[in-house]
């Protein structure tokens, strides 16, 4: 019995032995796939969960970088990291409009004067060549055909093109407000603006902004100037919904210190040319003033005009300035940007472009006379001399008869009139430093803008062409264009 009872117990521990081995062979199975109790494994677990947070932390730097480089960008006055800008994305809108956009780093101070009380104006400049100069009011008749609809531009021949460039004692040109062509300010305007000597004028058209308000002005420029803004009816109506304004006595219109002057029966059907007249024909708008600083309307002066007047006209006795704008220098290169950027049809510039290489317009170089042949526009200083209006009058002719893109005929008419027309041109940096540029409340567009090809113009497409302006690219040129070949627009600037 007791080798009996001592089996039993044998065989009973053997069977706890193996039931023990088998708990621990699981137990070990399950750590190997578990990773507890292998410090190697254990290692590989943390390492991967630490790699995975690492990796996410970068992803938030990586973009948060990403959008301080963008904003860093848009500003930068370095042509390749200005060409990386995309400034109408959506990010930096919302950004600009909670102002946590960086102010631009291409402005530098302007030597201007500490006081605009200390100013001295000086005596007119006197004119040499011409000495007069009146205006055609009345449009041609071209072949003794019946007179057609007047334009504002009237209907300038080759001919008279070519005869208002040579310079004479006294000249009489085509200079816009043709009788019949549009262009008309009620009398209230008319009167207000006959005693405005010294002018900073601005205009919006087809309701894109609102007048902004200068800042930094003395009392002694609120007594001496006329801020005056030209506006169409459509601009007028968006800044009635848009702004506070007051009618005075005489029924003038005010916003802040701008005097809103209103255009009626507008001179062209599209936008970009009705701002033509107030910027580059000022002192037929204005024929009394003396002198006049231009502003594109969606820009708020910061710097005091006299002070201006003094930095960029009197103290160098120069009658016109305009900054050099800030990447091309050829007309060349900036019909090449036009075209890439889809800011007007494609052959018309080149037609355009083509004109002007035939009569002798060549890229810039550095034997010119000038920083460069395309200016900064939007802001002109100007002495209304008998000079500085004729160069006013042809250029608006050159952007009457061919493209809107003012700056591709500034060079031209500048190189036609050549040592005769003296102008100071400005560094870019302190045109930037003029002024705070706001964005439009809205874009303007064009079917024009798209075309690729003069088919595009023909048949059922011809409402393309403007009824008003541009005849010169339709009208047959007097010259053999077929062979001239543009020169290589080299891009000066990848921004550009």
């Amino acid at each position: 019995m007791e080798a009996q009872a001592r089996s039993l117990l044998l065989r009973a521990y053997r069977k706890s032995d193996r039931a023990d081995q088998k708990s621990r062979a699981k137990d070990v199975e399950t750590d190997t796939f578990s990773g507890k109790g292998d410090p190697t494994r254990i290692s590989w677990r943390n390492g991967f969960v630490r790699l995975v947070f690492v990796c996410a932390i970068i992803w938030v730097l990586l973009i948060l970088f990403g959008l301080l480089f963008h904003l860093w960008s848009c500003h930068s006055s370095i042509g390749f990291l200005s060409a990386l800008c995309r400034k109408d994305s959506k990010v930096l809108v919302i950004l600009d409009s909670m102002g946590l956009t960086p102010k631009p780093l291409h402005r530098c101070p302007i030597p201007v004067l500490d006081d605009p009380n200390a100013v001295v104006i000086p005596e007119k400049t006197p004119d040499t060549i011409p000495k007069k100069l009146s205006y055609l009011e009345f449009d041609n008749k071209e072949n003794g055909e019946e007179e057609s609809f007047p334009l504002f531009g009237g209907h300038q021949s080759w001919e008279q093109r070519e005869e208002s460039f040579k310079l004479k004692s006294s000249m009489k040109v085509h200079c816009g407000f043709i009788k019949g062509g549009g262009g008309e300010m009620v009398e209230a305007d008319k009167k207000f603006v006959k005693k405005c000597k010294f002018v900073v004028a601005s205009g919006i058209f087809d309701g894109y902004d609102v007048p902004q308000q200068p800042s930094n002005i003395s009392m002694r420029s609120k007594k001496l100037f006329c801020f005056l803004m030209v506006v169409d009816e459509v601009s007028l109506d968006f800044i009635k919904q848009n702004a506070s304004i007051r009618v005075d006595k005489e029924g003038g219109k005010w916003v802040g210190i701008w005097r809103l002057v209103t255009l009626h029966n507008l001179p062209f059907d599209e936008p970009r040319r009705n701002g033509k007249v107030p910027k580059i024909l000022t002192h037929r708008l204005f024929p009394q003033a003396r002198y006049s600083i231009w502003i594109d309307g969606k820009m708020e002066l910061i710097v005091d005009p006299l002070l201006i007047l003094e930095r960029y006209l009197w103290r160098g006795k120069h009658t016109f300035a305009v900054a050099q704008h800030k990447h091309h220098k050829s007309i060349y290169e900036e019909g090449d940007a036009i075209k890439r950027r889809k800011r007007y049809a494609r052959p018309l510039i080149d037609l355009h472009m083509k004109i002007y290489y035939y009569e002798g317009m060549r890229p810039w170089s550095p034997n010119k006379r000038t920083l460069g042949d395309v200016p900064e526009g939007a802001v002109l200083i100007r002495e209304h001399t008998t000079m500085t209006n004729l160069f006013s009058c042809l250029w608006f002719n050159e952007v009457n008869l061919f493209t809107p893109r003012d700056q591709l005929s500034f060079g031209y008419v500048a190189y036609r009139l050549g040592e005769a027309f003296k102008f100071f041109m400005f560094p870019n940096c302190e045109y930037n430093s003029l002024f705070i540029l706001h964005r439009h409340m809205r874009e303007h567009s064009s079917k024009v803008e798209w075309v690729k090809s003069l088919d595009e113009f023909k048949g059922n497409n011809s409402e393309l062409k403007e009824s008003k302006a541009g005849l010169g690219l339709w009208l047959p040129y007097p010259g053999d264009l077929t062979s001239v070949k543009l020169p290589p627009a080299t891009r000066s600037s990848p921004a550009g």
